[in-house]
């Protein structure tokens, strides 16, 4: 089959790549493919399965067309700046033109050792492989900015992790795999034109309307904190936890990437840390518009750096500015969701307590961040006790709720039709913790049913189905209080 690469990375950006090919699996398996995805992507979708087309998914052939490298990055993690870091594991086949024109990395991630792997083998499991594959196509259904899955492929080689387990390769297709880690990479080469040739790129791919570094040097910054902004507020909306928030795991283009020990919320907590290696707790699910900020300031020194001694502090004032900006819109955009989620179409005065007072009831009662929006859609329809029933402290929930049903008004027929609005944008089904757990273990019993049976559950997250139900139910009492997620490396 014909893969149409383009190789716009590894040509405009010499010096930030190392050329490598996929190492080869012993027995190539395809596991899922993505269908729809890939008929975006103006693949030939049945030709992926042939003989021909799974190699290439597996890294066992190379199309001629494609220049396959490793990308080089640094990055900030947990807070230290770690050095050069790259792709140890994953090889960008090249980029694509979806059938809109927009262009789209495809990478092979779990492909093979690469001058990055840093002594790793450079290889995925079978379980975080699917765990991406889950969470990233769950994200893309929410509406959520995201990486997706176009495949997994067993590879019939055992992976040495904790415990062994069987290999995988991921089909990872970005808006691009640009981070802020990239940028600090190029930073210390001490060179001001490796930033500038960078942020060049960076704005022809992602941001063409807005300034050039010349114009402003700082556009860049603001263009990807609206981005980042956007997608903070949408993680926070649904109760999503990225899990490990490095400079190196913030994508220029505003997509959610690398799906390591992410989690969902079950209680509204915003002190919830599920991460293994988070022991303090940086990226917490209620300090994740925070670490963005602080993220954003690693990238904004980046982009201050070539200006030297005469520009430098005048710039450092105005990222400062920006930077705060990047805070408020968070908040703002964060409080407007939250507000269209409890069925009010238009803020009015008191609507941020009103979502203040019932984050605070969620966390003290310990009631479910994704079930509890749609317990007050059934409220509207009629049924006073869906929600109540949940709550510890019934007076302060029926205070609560009384305030709540005053400000939505309207008659039963208006209530039903908020009722439906507040479905339409509040999940049901959503990749809970246990159920994910469960589907990748049967799939490293080669049983792939529970896995495809949880896939299609979040890929259409909003509307309720027979039959469905344990995938709308919280985890077993005690599960959450000893769930840890894992990178995966």
């Amino acid at each position: 089959m014909r893969w149409p690469f383009d190789d716009s990375y590894a040509r405009d950006l010499t010096g930030l790549y190392a050329d490598v090919s996929p190492t080869p699996v012993a027995e190539p398996r395809l596991l899922a493919l993505n269908e729809p995805l890939a008929a975006d992507l103006g693949l030939d979708v049945p030709a992926l399965r042939t003989p021909d087309g799974v190699p290439v998914l597996a890294g066992n052939a190379v199309p001629e067309e494609s220049h396959p490298i490793a990308e080089a990055y640094a990055g900030h993690q947990f807070g230290q700046f770690a050095g050069v870091l790259g792709d140890g594991r994953a090889v960008l086949l090249g980029e694509l033109a979806d059938t809109t024109g927009t262009r789209r990395d495809l990478a092979l991630k779990g492909s093979g050792r690469t001058p990055f792997s840093r002594g790793g083998d450079g290889r995925a499991a079978i379980g975080p492989v699917l765990r991406e594959y889950l969470v990233s196509e769950a994200m893309h259904a929410l509406g959520i900015p995201t990486t997706r899955s176009l495949a997994a492929v067993a590879t019939g080689e055992v992976v040495l992790r904790q415990p062994p387990e069987p290999g995988a390769v991921l089909t990872r297709v970005a808006s691009s795999h640009l981070r802020v880690g990239t940028f600090e990479l190029v930073r210390v080469t001490g060179d001001p034109e490796h930033v500038r040739r960078l942020a060049a790129y960076a704005r022809e791919r992602h941001f063409p309307d807005i300034a050039t570094y010349d114009e402003d040097p700082l556009a860049l910054l603001s263009a990807v904190a609206e981005q980042q902004a956007s997608l903070i507020a949408q993680w926070l909306a649904v109760g999503f936890i990225h899990g490990v928030m490095n400079t190196d795991n913030m994508a220029i283009s505003g997509e959610t990437i690398d799906y390591g020990p992410c989690a969902f919320l079950e209680a509204h907590d915003p002190h919830a840390v599920f991460s293994s290696i988070d022991g303090q707790g940086r990226y917490r699910y209620g300090a994740q518009p925070s670490i963005a900020a602080w993220n954003l300031a690693r990238l904004a020194e980046c982009l201050i750096a070539p200006l030297g001694e005469d520009g430098g502090p005048v710039a450092v004032e105005d990222a400062t500015q920006r930077l705060h900006a990047f805070v408020e819109q968070v908040r703002a955009e964060h409080s407007d969701l939250m507000i269209r989620k409890i069925g009010l179409a238009e803020r009015a005065e008191g609507d941020e307590e009103l979502v203040a007072d019932l984050l605070t009831r969620m966390e003290k009662d310990r009631l479910d961040h994704t079930l509890t929006f749609r317990r007050l859609a059934r409220v509207l329809r009629g049924e006073a006790e869906a929600a109540r029933g949940h709550a510890l402290d019934l007076a302060a929930w029926d205070e609560w709720q009384e305030r709540w049903l005053t400000r939505v008004g309207g008659s039963a027929e208006e209530r039903t039709a908020t009722a439906e609005a507040m479905d339409a944008i509040n999940p049901l089904y959503i990749p809970r913790n246990h159920l994910v757990e469960e589907a990748l273990e049967a799939a490293r019993k080669d049983d792939l049913e529970p896995f495809e049976a949880l896939l299609a559950a979040v890929r259409d997250p909003f509307t309720e189905r027979p039959g469905l139900e344990r995938y709308a139910e919280p985890a077993p009492a005690g599960f959450i209080d000893t769930y840890r997620t894992f990178c995966g490396t």
